[in-house]
């Protein structure tokens, strides 16, 4: 009888289901074990023999499983939604109070300390990066979280789509005119492939990736006030592609310490969740859409200050649509 070993929440659950049964059976098991509805159990990776991705009538004969293979299965318990539904209405956002204020952050240079370049050129020497696609000449570099920017980790909603950010698509598109894309997750690869694969990221006609890179390339540094953290230094992916550099590179990540090492590079994005509750809501990439494709006209970027990014966008953006119309 096949066996299949599902991670939820920080669990593993071993399943075993006869060949005939379906992968409906197995979300009713899960959901014995879970508590998580059916309709809202994500099961990630989960595929046919064919390559297909696996659907509710799919057989377990027919399912693409190799041994020791662990999928991880996405949802959360009706209770657990009926309450995130009233904390949303009834609390403010929750800001992540280990992040780096701005202020505090001018006052740290960790770049400069010896340890933390011996530790970056370490990182750079041991961790190999895969290149999906080449570098194309003149473009400049996009670096992009995942988690909580292009995606909502730990939302209730029901299918991948529904995870993914508001004009996700839209977004990488026209950036790709103009960038070069980088993904970089503080996750491991495996779920970083997993999360583009789902979101349809790996397969989109209309933009491609350069490469994907996981927590292995990111540095640990220690500050007095803030303690030890990872943060993702862009130097790493400068040292890998002679095409990029602090000219011509920008990084969106909802956490403003990932790139202490690189302040002038970093935009802050506002993060991501609760995706059943906000989707409808939220124009974040839309808005960063235009000022990217807008600053990737730019020779340089390095003399932009992401953090007022929607100020220049309301000032410059304006000027840019009415000098096209006149064209």
């Amino acid at each position: 009888m096949p066996q299949i070993v599902v991670k939820w929440s920080g669990k593993e659950y071993e399943v075993e289901l006869p060949e005939s049964d379906t992968v409906a059976n197995l979300k009713r098991v899960l959901q014995e074990k879970t508590a998580v509805d059916p309709k809202r159990q994500k099961l990630l990776g989960l595929k046919t023999k064919d390559g297909k991705m696996a659907t509710d009538e799919a057989a377990i004969a027919d399912l693409a499983i190799k041994p020791n293979t662990k999928v991880m299965m996405m949802g959360q318990p009706e209770a657990v939604i009926q309450q995130a539904h009233a904390e949303a209405l009834a609390a403010p956002e929750v800001q992540d109070d280990f992040d780096i204020g701005a202020e505090e952050e001018a006052a740290l240079q960790v770049k400069d300390k010896p340890e933390v370049q011996e530790k970056l050129q370490r990182r750079i020497a041991s961790t190999e990066v895969k290149i999906m696609h080449p570098p194309r000449p003149g473009k400049k570099c996009l670096v992009l979280d995942i988690d909580y920017t292009l995606f909502d980790l730990n939302s209730s909603a029901e299918r991948p789509d529904e995870l993914a950010r508001p004009y996700l698509h839209e977004f990488l598109s026209a950036c790709y005119e103009f960038y070069d894309i980088i993904i970089w997750s503080a996750t491991n690869m495996k779920w970083v492939e997993v999360k583009m694969r789902e979101l349809g990221c790996l397969s989109h006609p209309q933009y491609k990736f350069v490469c994907m890179l996981d927590h292995k390339a990111m540095v640990t540094v220690q500050t007095e006030k803030y303690g030890v953290f990872d943060c993702k230094p862009l130097q790493f992916i400068w040292a890998k592609f002679d095409e990029y550099d602090e000219d011509n590179t920008v990084m969106l990540d909802d956490l403003r310490r990932n790139f202490i090492m690189n302040k002038q590079n970093g935009l802050v994005i506002r993060p991501f969740k609760k995706a059943h509750l906000t989707r409808h809501l939220d124009q974040e990439l839309l808005h960063l859409m235009h000022y990217l494709t807008l600053v990737g006209q730019l020779d340089k970027l390095s003399g932009l200050d992401h953090r007022r990014w929607e100020r220049y966008l309301a000032k410059h953006g304006a000027r840019a649509l009415q000098n096209a119309a006149l064209q």
